[in-house]
């Protein structure tokens, strides 16, 4: 009797775990992949599956537990891709297996990248400078040319892109690099330009330069607590950068040549799990809050 209630017990477990497990993967929408990545255009951990998601100009490539996986469809040129909380957020253009219009506007995935929303533009813009709140999902974007809706400049949206606010970006100088929004406060908005970093505390109306003038900004990115931001000046630094009072500390970086990250992402799920992708394809993951770095792309080439 003991022994029949045992296999019953171990039955159930194993009808659980194997529900459980019907991820990309096991759904055939994920392949391993062993190849090299080019034309990386964001980085992020999107969705909360502790997948790695690097958005390329043919698709994604995924970083999870020691292993790199590819979709095996929707080729898309991802642009100005944003992790969130349920997935992510992109613009960029349609692949040769898409049926999407060219630009794709801005779409969003809740499932893996597996299929994508229309959200507004499609057909008209490519955003390539666009952040979105990782919680809130509030975007704030550069519109480069007049759409149907918005003129030239700098926008933010509350509620996922159906309307606009023109946000005046005032004191904010130089060629945008990168953009990132606060996971919850939306009034927090920082930027990496030509001339440096950049942050504001009334959503993109009015910026205040963080560094010295004679770096160039290349990332921004955000935590509930921190901003961590990349500049390049005689040499790559990475610096964290507390919101609430400004304190900053830098981090120590893996030796790079006439290098430095252009990317930056944390894992909500572990907040110790620190990646950062290069300007000469390298990418680098910290297990131990950025103590060390073990690297996973060379050249663009999967380790």
């Amino acid at each position: 009797m003991m022994l029949r209630k045992t296999i019953v017990t171990v039955s159930i477990i194993v009808g659980i775990f194997l529900a459980g497990c019907s991820n990309n993967q096991e759904k055939g929408f994920e392949a391993v992949f062993d190849d090299s990545i080019e034309h990386v255009h964001g980085m992020g951990y999107a969705g909360n599956d502790n997948g790695l998601y690097f958005a390329t100009h043919t698709g994604l490539k995924i970083f999870r537990d020691g292993d790199w996986y590819e979709t095996t469809k929707n080729f898309n040129d991802y642009m100005g891709f944003n992790a969130l909380d349920e997935g992510f957020y992109t613009s960029g253009h349609p692949g040769e297996d898409s049926d999407l219009p060219n630009p794709i506007g801005i779409q969003r995935s809740f499932d893996g990248g597996r299929t994508l929303e229309h959200l507004n533009f499609e057909g008209e813009t490519d955003f390539h400078a666009m952040a979105v709140g990782y919680n809130s999902h509030d975007i704030f974007l550069m519109n480069p040319a007049k759409n149907s809706e918005l003129e030239q400049g700098y926008y933010r949206s509350s509620d996922e892109g159906e309307s606009w606010e023109n946000a005046s970006a005032s004191g904010l100088e130089g060629e945008i690099m990168s953009l990132a929004i606060h996971p919850s406060n939306s009034s927090v908005v920082a930027a990496a330009t030509s001339t440096g970093i950049y942050l504001s505390e009334d959503g993109g109306g009015n910026f205040q330069i963080v560094t010295d003038g004679n770096e160039v900004g290349t990332a921004v990115f955000f935590n509930d607590d921190h901003l961590y931001y990349a500049s390049y000046g005689s040499s790559p630094e990475l610096v964290k950068r507390n919101v609430e009072n400004g304190e900053e500390e830098t981090i120590d970086l893996p030796e790079l040549e006439e290098d430095g990250p252009v990317y930056i992402a944390q894992n909500p799920q572990d907040a110790k799990q620190f990646a950062f992708y290069t300007i000469k394809g390298h990418a680098y993951l910290s297990e131990d809050g950025t103590e060390s770095w073990v690297q996973i792309l060379e050249n663009g080439q999967v380790k």
